[in-house]
């Protein structure tokens, strides 16, 4: 084949095992073989559209076989596919639609409103507007584009390092930024996933993560897709639910959050629920908790944790089933053919049990932000290190441990203050759901703690005893001087806590 992109997967999977089952949603099924027949009429009607090689296409919906259609499409055609946060407002996603310069829109009939408001204030890039509901009002419909789309064979040639997603970064602080990654990127990320994960041909994997964050994709879907496993898509994440299908789909693999995991804990049936089928249960997406990793190696679970960043599409650091307990806590090692570095801050790579920013260079990583040569510049050392922004320590072994963000670390009276630790102790409290720590200017010790607590149903607990929780587990300096209590926490769409959206809704200005 000419096309060397993961736009081929699909043709090659169906010549391949044509008759196995790729993709699970609600009570429907496609075979590898209709997945490819799928693809390839949608590539002929996009192209009908004039739809062309590098121009962008972008996606708006929940979890559906049609992300994956377009995005395959999107790569036999040598176009670049955007996924869109589905969570986002309209001007939101209008700045990304002009930032991508994206020329088509694939949206679901709920996100139809959205979809429009969105596309007209994208300063004219969308030309057409695709719709998984009913044509009208400006929108085409999917399944008549599918319908009357050729079925003559394609093959363009697609370099690997030509690019195949636009993925914008979260957006915690300031314009999100859309890392550019090629299809070597993807590739050589499933591989990195294949060969530690060990994932099998016959793997059931359930992708409840959105498929626009990046793990969803990179970490779950696409590799199990390369492998010629089964993907079940869940539009949305419902703790009960979950259970319900790892039961009836006898799932055997999946990624999530701490937070999708602790729902998961939370419910009645916890303890009776049948999750014997499942061999890897991966988590990441943020530091994972301490008690979380308990609750589920008392359930026989033992996490594969990983740690890993949009930029890198995504896999980082992996900490494979072996180890999960010995070296519960830590992210892992670097991915197969991946490498990483804990630099200091004057450079030098760190000893064991010193902290430092974690550096990262491999073939999945992005060569550049998407028409952004300055920050681009910024994110790379003279080497040509990806900076991460995060901070690691190794221990003597050499596994890592993600200490907290750079950017999320204060200082209290001299002494460096990782809100990431301070949390962990946090949750230990019992009544103690949720929390975030984040530092506050102070008139003595330049920086101090202030902690938001969410409390669990029907606890109930004053500032007093949280902070007495703390006392003899943290030293006194990382100890929050306050406590609020809040109903939630504000998220990002992939469950990270919002640092900045927590220190302007709950932190004072300023303390005394």
């Amino acid at each position: 084949m000419l096309n060397q992109g993961i736009g081929s997967w699909p043709a090659r999977r169906a010549r391949k095992t044509p008759e196995r089952t790729a993709i699970v949603h609600q009570d429907a099924e496609l075979t590898y073989r209709e997945l490819y027949e799928r693809v390839l009429r949608l590539a002929h009607a996009l192209r009908a559209l004039g739809v062309d090689r590098g121009d962008r296409i972008a996606y708006l919906g929940p979890n559906h076989p049609s992300f994956l259609e377009t995005l395959f499409a999107a790569g036999v055609l040598g176009a670049i596919f955007v996924p869109l946060n589905s969570r986002l407002t309209a001007p939101e996603l209008a700045y990304q639609l002009t930032d991508s310069g994206s020329t088509a829109l694939v949206h679901s009939a709920g996100h139809t409103a959205t979809a429009a408001q969105a596309s007209a204030g994208a300063d004219g890039a969308v030309r057409h507007r695709i719709t998984l509901g009913t044509a009208g009002e400006g929108a085409l419909g999917y399944e008549e584009l599918l319908a009357g789309g050729g079925t003559g064979r394609l093959d363009e040639a697609v370099s690997p390092d030509d690019p195949c997603i636009i993925m914008y970064t979260s957006g915690t602080t300031g314009r999100p930024k859309g890392a550019v990654l090629t299809h070597a990127n993807i590739t050589w990320n499933s591989v990195n996933v294949l060969v530690d994960t060990e994932l099998g041909s016959d793997e059931v994997t359930l992708v409840v993560a959105p498929l626009f964050h990046t793990a969803g994709l990179g970490m779950t879907c696409l590799p199990t897709l390369l492998k010629g496993g089964r993907v079940v898509l869940l539009e949305s994440f419902e703790a009960a639910h979950v259970l319900d299908v790892i039961e009836h789909r006898r799932v055997t693999y999946m990624f999530g959050v701490p937070t999708m995991y602790d729902a998961m804990a939370a419910q009645p049936r916890w303890a009776e629920a049948d999750l014997s089928s499942l061999r890897s249960v991966n988590c990441g997406g943020a530091p994972v908790p301490t008690r979380t990793i308990e609750t589920y190696l008392a359930r026989g679970l033992a996490f594969s944790q990983g740690y890993g960043m949009t930029e890198a599409s995504p896999g980082v650091l992996f900490l494979d089933r072996e180890q999960s307990s010995a070296k519960a806590g830590s992210a892992g090692v670097p991915h197969f053919f991946t490498d990483t570095r804990i630099a200091l801050p004057d450079g030098r790579d760190a000893d064991p049990g010193e902290r430092g920013e974690v550096l990262v260079q491999g073939p999945n990583v992005m060569r550049a932000y998407w028409r952004r040569p300055a920050e681009t510049a910024a994110a790379f050392t003279d080497d040509g290190w990806l900076r991460t922004g995060d901070v690691a320590r190794t221990d003597d072994d050499g596994y890592g441990y993600i200490v907290d963000r750079v950017k999320d670390m204060f200082v209290s009276g001299g002494e460096n203050v990782y809100p990431a630790e301070v949390e962990d102790a946090l949750l230990g409290h019992p009544s103690v759901a949720e929390c975030a720590v984040v530092g506050v200017p102070d008139a003595v010790w330049g920086e101090v703690g202030h902690a938001v607590v969410v409390l669990a149903g029907g606890a109930r607990a004053d500032a007093s005893e949280i902070l007495a929780h703390l006392r003899g587990r943290l030293a006194k300096y990382k100890i929050p001087k306050t406590v609020v209590f809040a109903p939630g926490l504000p998220r990002t769409a992939s469950g990270k806590i919002v640092k900045p959206a927590v220190r302007e809704t709950y932190a004072p200005r300023r303390t005394t």
